[in-house]
């Protein structure tokens, strides 16, 4: 099987802990169907937020792809502001893979900002290595995610402050 590692990062105009807050710390059910209106219709949550617990996304059905995303909590560092899942379905690319664990970590960068680390480990179910335009697909449905986030932070600063 081929395995691979993609990378990426963005600069974000939010503070490391309020991001952190909002979207990684246990939180994500709360604020992304209100920053991702009309693409997350809802974010349910089966556990208590610590490890094993499975979070699914559901999509907006007219944004077509996916109908659904989940994902197991395999790590939470909250000193170190890092999570790390295991995506169990979603995506037009996950489709393809044996397996995904994504690393999604935010670090700060001066007064109101900070920098959205991803990594995605991927092993292929049929051996081919992934074309860079998929290996993009993997980190870029993150980012956006995280963008609107920012968005919705920078337009509610009274949220996770």
């Amino acid at each position: 099987m081929a395995a691979g590692r993609v990378t990426d990062e963005c600069a974000v105009a939010v503070a490391a802990e309020r991001l952190w807050k909002a979207a990684l710390a246990d939180q994500e059910h709360a604020v992304l169907p209100k920053a991702c209106a009309g693409y997350i219709e809802s974010v349910e949550v089966e556990g208590d937020g610590g490890l094993g617990t499975v979070t699914t996304m559901r999509l907006n059905p007219a944004v077509g792809g996916a109908a659904a995303f989940r994902s197991r909590l395999l790590a939470r560092d909250a000193a170190a502001r890092v999570v790390r899942s295991e995506v169990l379905e979603g995506g037009e690319v996950s489709a393809r893979l044996r397996s995904q664990v994504t690393e999604v970590g935010v670090e700060p960068a001066g007064e109101g900002a900070s920098v959205l680390k991803i990594a995605v480990e991927y092993e292929t179910r049929d051996g081919a290595p992934l074309p860079p335009e998929d290996q993009a697909k993997l980190t870029q449905g993150y980012i956006g995610l995280i963008k609107k986030v920012e968005e919705y932070l920078v337009a509610h600063p009274e949220e996770f402050a």
